[in-house]
């Protein structure tokens, strides 16, 4: 730490929550590196939850501004990381699973880029409810198979 900083108790602040963020950011990447690939599926669906779940925070905001910029770019990193799910599909090996999973997908993308542009919040209710569905069941699919470790409930 640098000692100029010691006279200003907000830098101190500063400092200790860059902290924070620096020992959560190692821990996330250790986790992601480590994690089995249902885990791996498992934090997507939670990332794309949590950031569905401030987006609707955004539709309660009073500033204009600010409830735009929080739902859409919490509805865009959802939509990237159902992307990324999407874009990981196995369409050769998966059969007619991994075709309606794509269906799924796009369909939620949908829904949440109408949300985006409408500033509407059903869609994104919607996704969410969809995404915990299926993170539910990799969860209980993962506790259930005994080669895997389990994922935290």
């Amino acid at each position: 730490m640098n000692p100029s900083n010691l006279s200003n108790p907000f830098l101190l602040q500063e400092d200790a929550s860059t902290n924070v963020f620096q020992s959560f950011k190692s821990y996330r990447q250790v986790a992601t590196q480590t994690a089995s690939p249902g885990q791996l599926i498992v934090m997507l669906y939670e990332g794309a939850i949590n950031s569905l779940e401030r987006a609707m925070q955004g539709f309660e905001k009073d500033d204009p501004l600010e409830a735009n910029l929080t739902v859409h770019n919490n509805v865009t990193h959802a939509q990237n990381i159902i992307l990324e799910l999407n874009s990981s599909l196995n369409m050769a090996a998966g059969g007619d699973f991994a075709v309606t999973m794509r269906r799924l997908y796009d369909y939620m993308d949908e829904r949440l880029s109408e949300s985006n542009l409408r500033k509407d919040p059903a869609g994104v209710r919607e996704v969410v409810n969809r995404l915990i569905v299926l993170r539910d069941a990799w969860v209980e699919t993962l506790h259930k198979q005994p080669c895997l470790e389990p994922v935290p409930a």
